[in-house]
Order: C-alpha cells, then sequence, then structure tokens
C-alpha cells in the first residue's frame, strides 16, 4: 500500500508539473496535431488500401488470401499512424525543449490504443482474444504508465523453485504466454498439415495417417523444447523428468505402451487400415472408421462403435474382409422335394443368381452345388461371389434368396417342409 501511494503521488506531482510547465503544454499541442493528422491521413489511405487489397468475392488462391488477411488490419492504422507521427516529433521536441516526456508518455498511449483496436476487433474469439484481453491490454496499460520496467524488474528477482527445477516468476509467465501461443501454433499447424497429408491421393491410408501422426509428434515435441528454452528451464532437469517417466511406463503404463507401439506397426504394415471390415478372435467385428494411437475404432452394423485395443490386431487372429475393396463369397442353402429331377436344378438356380445386378462374375461366378440328401429333402447351396460386405446396407443374402424362391417356383420345384402322420388306434369294443 506505501508503494501504490507513493507512485500516486508522484504521478500527481508529475502532472501538476506538466501542466504548469510551456513546455509541457506545448507537447500537448503536438499531441493533439498528431492526431488530428493522423485522423486525416487514415481518411485517405483506408479507402485507397482497401480499394487496392480487396481481391474479388471468387478468388480463393494464396495472394487472395494474403490480402483479406492484411485488410483485418485496417482498424488499427490510425493510432499506429499517430504513434508513428508522435515518435517523429519527439525528437524535435528533445532537442527544442530539452524534455520530451508529455510526448514520450502520449505515444505509448497510442500504442496502447492500437493494442485496444487489435483485441477489440481483429483477433479472432477464443484463446487470442482472451491472452489479449487479460495480458497485452494489462501489459500495453503498464508500458504507458511508464511502470512496466520496475514490474518486470521485481517479477524477475522473484525465485520459483519446483525440486531441481528453479525459475523466476517473470520466466513463469513469460512460459505460460509462450506456451499458450506456441501450442495453439503448434494445433493450427498440425491441422494444416494433416489437411495436406490426407489430400494426397498417391498415399495409402495407413501411410497417411502415420505420416500424420509423425508430424503431430514432431511439431508439439519442438514447441515443447522451445517452451523448455524460453522459460529457462535446464534441459537436463528435463532428461531426468524423462527418466523417470520411462520408470513409470515401464512398471506402470506397460499396456499403453505396448498399445502405442502397437499402433506404429499397424500403420507401417498397413495390412489393416480405416475403411476395413474385421473380425477380431473375441468376437468382435465392424468397420475401422478410426485408427488412433491407442487403439482402433470399429463401426457395427448397427451402428455402434467399439474401441479395441492396437495389441489385440497384433497378438490375435484378425479376418479381414475388405482389404482394400476386394470381393468376397457367399453361400445361400435351400432344399427340394425328392420329387425333383435334381439335374435341371444347378443350372436353373445359377441362371437367376447370376442376373442379379450385384453378383459378380469374376473370379467366378454362382456355382450351385448339391450338399446332401436329408431326411426329407434334397439340400443344395449356391456360391456367389460380391464386391463388399453382406451388412445392413447391402442386403445380398436376402435378394439371393428371392431370385432362389420365383426361380423354383417357376419351374414348378417344390420346397418341401416336415409332415407329420398322425395314426388312431381304437380298442376293440370301442
Amino acid at each position: 500500500m506505501e508503494s501504490v501511494q507513493d507512485w500516486l503521488q508522484h504521478a500527481t506531482d508529475t502532472a501538476l508539473r506538466w501542466l504548469s510547465s510551456p513546455a509541457a503544454l506545448m507537447q500537448f499541442g503536438l499531441l493533439i496535431a498528431a492526431y488530428i493528422l493522423a485522423r486525416l491521413l487514415a481518411g485517405r489511405l483506408i479507402p485507397a488500401i482497401e480499394k487496392a487489397l480487396t481481391p474479388k468475392a471468387d478468388s480463393t488462391h494464396i495472394l487472395a488470401r494474403l490480402r483479406r488477411f492484411a485488410l483485418q488490419f485496417l482498424p488499427i492504422l490510425l493510432p499506429l499512424l499517430a504513434y508513428t507521427l508522435t515518435a517523429l516529433g519527439e525528437g524535435l521536441t528533445r532537442a527544442a525543449f530539452g524534455s520530451g516526456e508529455v510526448i514520450a508518455f502520449g505515444k505509448r498511449v497510442f500504442l496502447f490504443l492500437a493494442a485496444l483496436e487489435l483485441v477489440r476487433r481483429i483477433l479472432p474469439p477464443g484463446l487470442l482474444k482472451l491472452m489479449g484481453r487479460y495480458i497485452l491490454l494489462p501489459v500495453m496499460a503498464l508500458n504507458a504508465l511508464g511502470v512496466l520496467d520496475d514490474v518486470t524488474a521485481y517479477l524477475d528477482a522473484a525465485q520459483v523453485n519446483l525440486g531441481e527445477i528453479r525459475f523466476t516468476a517473470l520466466g513463469l509467465i513469460r512460459g505460460v504466454i509462450a506456451g499458450a501461443l506456441l501450442f495453439w501454433l503448434g494445433s493450427w499447424s498440425n491441422r494444416q498439415s494433416a489437411g495436406y497429408i490426407k489430400a494426397q491421393p498417391d498415399l495409402r491410408p495407413a501411410t497417411r495417417e502415420l505420416a500424420i501422426k509423425a508430424s503431430e509428434i514432431a511439431i508439439f515435441g519442438a514447441a515443447f523444447l522451445l517452451l523448455m528454452s524460453i522459460m529457462g528451464i535446464d534441459l537436463t532437469a528435463v532428461a531426468v523428468l524423462g527418466g523417470a517417466l520411462g520408470v513409470g511406463i515401464g512398471l506402470g503404463l506397460q499396456q499403453i505402451a505396448a498399445n502405442f507401439v502397437s499402433g506404429i506397426i499397424l500403420l507401417l504394415e498397413g495390412q489393416t487400415t480405416v475403411g476395413d471390415y474385421v473380425e477380431l478372435d473375441g468376437g468382435e467385428k465392424g468397420t475401422i472408421v478410426k485408427m488412433t494411437a491407442r487403439a482402433c475404432v470399429l463401426e457395427t452394423f448397427d451402428g455402434k462403435w467399439i474401441v479395441v485395443p492396437n495389441e489385440h490386431f497384433i497378438t490375435s487372429r484378425v479376418v479381414n474382409y475388405s482389404d482394400q475393396g476386394s470381393a468376397n463369397r457367399y453361400e445361400a442353402a435351400f432344399s427340394v422335394s425328392y420329387d425333383t429331377d435334381i439335374n435341371i436344378v444347378p443350372d436353373l438356380i445359377e441362371r437367376a443368381v447370376a442376373k442379379l445386378p450385384f453378383v459378380l462374375q469374376s473370379p467366378d461366378g454362382p456355382d450351385c452345388e448339391l450338399r446332401g440328401f436329408g431326411e426329407s429333402s434334397i439340400d443344395f447351396a449356391v456360391e456367389y461371389w460380391v464386391s463388399g460386405i453382406d451388412d445392413g446396407k447391402n442386403k445380398y443374402g436376402s435378394a439371393v434368396l428371392f431370385a432362389i424362391w420365383n426361380a423354383l417356383k417357376e419351374a414348378g420345384i417344390q420346397m418341401p417342409y416336415p409332415h407329420r402322420v398322425v395314426e388312431l388306434r381304437h380298442a376293440p369294443g370301442t
């Protein structure tokens, strides 16, 4: 409180001294003249700049995007012009009057107004606007009041100790600011690189996923090391922390580490990738919709998502029905009565199934086979190839069974069903 009172008293004495000094009053006049001149210049420059930089509405190339980005900064042109004119006049004022405190204060105020316009009208909602409101503006306000150096020196003298890691309060604040900016920039860079990699048609899906993960690790790893350097933390302490983390992984995080390594192996091999329909020994089956560093996400026919650890794809048997869209073979079983001429059944059914639009002729056309002689029927099955999986969207099996039924009905062939004969015996005399 005493320090605040001393500062307020010093500010009051300075203000009274400026108001009673002709040189200070002249500097106030120069500040007003600089602002008026900056306003006149901005009124002429802003329309000209807008006309020169505004691209066509349908332009999407890189230069058009850069021009639209530059146009966003027009609101800070006025305070920046006032700051520039004031800076030019400061040298003349000091040479003429031997003092320039007032005009230096005005220059810092114009810089604060530029920061205020930047936060209010330019920065997008989110982290940047939050940092501008609660970090940039307070710093610019302290700079305008001329106490930023004193506050910085005080924070730099405050020591913070965390075990073997030592840094100052100023380093901690600088690290929080730099960390937020670095990881925001890292997230943006990661999204841009992932979008670019996904747009490459020559890369296999597994290769794309591996490249995305590698770029993500490289970007955030570099951001972390740069942040440690900015905060002034000795990287040898980080190495000790990394060793302790390695011991923790070896003791308590074995499954996570195993799943992570298994995920890298899956991406490198490329035998299982996003879009494949797989079935595991544990009974899990579905289409792979996402592959992460820890697990694969399967989507079942009924829309459920199953998270399967990557280790299961390495240590257990996996049936891949898709394998980049290869054909799959299915069969449909049916029966006919013993009164049927079974010699005509195979050709009849093969022709009927071959007419279906989704049935393939390669690698093999429909094949009707005699499977056996049942208790009350002769059993057949027709094998056919389709491109894809027989699931809720395709329903291949239902259409094939309809074709078999219609073909048999048109040929007058009966499909048997069980019959039971009940014999009633009457006792003598009844």
